[in-house]
């Protein structure tokens, strides 16, 4: 009698199990939480063309903003961290989640670094991947394909730049076999305390050597050196850094401004006094004192999508 009430009740509990499962396999992905591996599809084909080392690393998670105040935008979120590893809290999560707040869908890229072995151009191929599965899933998650934009700190600001500059110009999905019709470049972008140059002068060494190598060729370091790389098309940018960075120096900025302003990109560049580098959208004293990304993000951010 025990055992057969045990089996009923384990059968009664699977069946819960794999209905539960089968749901939440069939649920839309706009109601869940759950990380989108972004080469996941690409993998499966089996193709050789298409095999992406490292795709079980990359993926995005979504933060869809709540429906009733839903602005339709959409934000790519890039952490930091000298293209050697992620800082995936302060600078990706509540970065994330204070964009939701404000109605503005975002996606934390957790894109490969070279703590794992990856260099250029994983780290672009995972970014303008994230920008193509955005955009060609916009109707079915509420966001408008032109106002998706991305943010990125440090050497994730670098990563934004270049998915800005190099846009559609540099199909890295292409060498993959991977075909889309949708632009890979961002509509706006926000490098925070960024890493801009990769000369010698100024450029951020270890960035420099997780993204290119230790000994790249003149060539090699202009091309990753974004204030050599600004043109007329590069879509409008929002630049802050402090001149007491201890980390990247920021003079990156200011020839990133001049660049800028040379190509008449539309763009905002705020220099502080002090402030240092990584505060990211923490609780640290310059987020507090400043509210930086209240006063001075938003409203540049609500310009670009309204």
């Amino acid at each position: 009698m025990k055992n057969n009430c045990l089996k009923k009740i384990t059968a009664a509990a699977l069946s819960v199990f794999f209905v539960s499962a089968f749901y939440a396999q069939e649920k839309s992905l706009y109601n869940s939480s759950a990380k989108i591996k972004i080469w996941r599809d690409v993998e499966k084909t089996k193709a050789p063309q298409k095999k992406v080392r490292g795709a079980n690393i990359s993926y995005l998670i979504p933060y869809f903003a709540d429906e009733k105040i839903n602005t339709g935008a959409a934000v790519i979120v890039c952490p930091g961290g000298s293209y050697h590893h992620l800082g995936m809290g302060h600078e990706g999560k509540k970065v994330a989640a204070w964009f939701k707040s404000h109605g503005i869908n975002a996606f934390v890229l957790r894109y490969r670094v070279s703590q794992e072995g990856f260099h250029h151009p994983a780290m672009l191929e995972d970014i303008q991947r994230s920008i193509q599965i955005v955009r060609e899933n916009a109707a079915e998650w509420k966001i408008n394909v032109n106002k998706i934009g991305a943010i990125g700190f440090s050497a994730g600001g670098h990563l934004v730049v270049m998915a800005g500059s190099f846009g559609d110009k540099e199909n890295e999905l292409s060498k993959h076999g991977i075909s889309t019709s949708v632009s890979l470049k961002p509509n706006f972008v926000m490098p925070i305390y960024p890493v801009v140059s990769m000369q010698y002068d100024i450029g951020h060494a270890w960035s420099r050597k997780s993204l290119i190598g230790k000994n790249p060729s003149q060539e090699m370091l202009d091309k990753f050196s974004l204030e050599k790389q600004m043109t007329r098309d590069m879509c409008p940018v929002f630049l802050l850094t402090n001149k007491d960075d201890r980390t990247v120096m920021y003079e990156n900025s200011v020839r990133l401004d001049q660049a800028l302003t040379k190509a008449g990109v539309p763009h905002v560049f705020i220099l502080n006094e002090t402030g240092d580098h990584g505060f990211g959208m923490g609780n640290g004293k310059f987020v507090q004192e400043t509210r930086w990304n209240e006063e001075w993000l938003l409203p540049w951010v609500k310009e670009q999508i309204k």
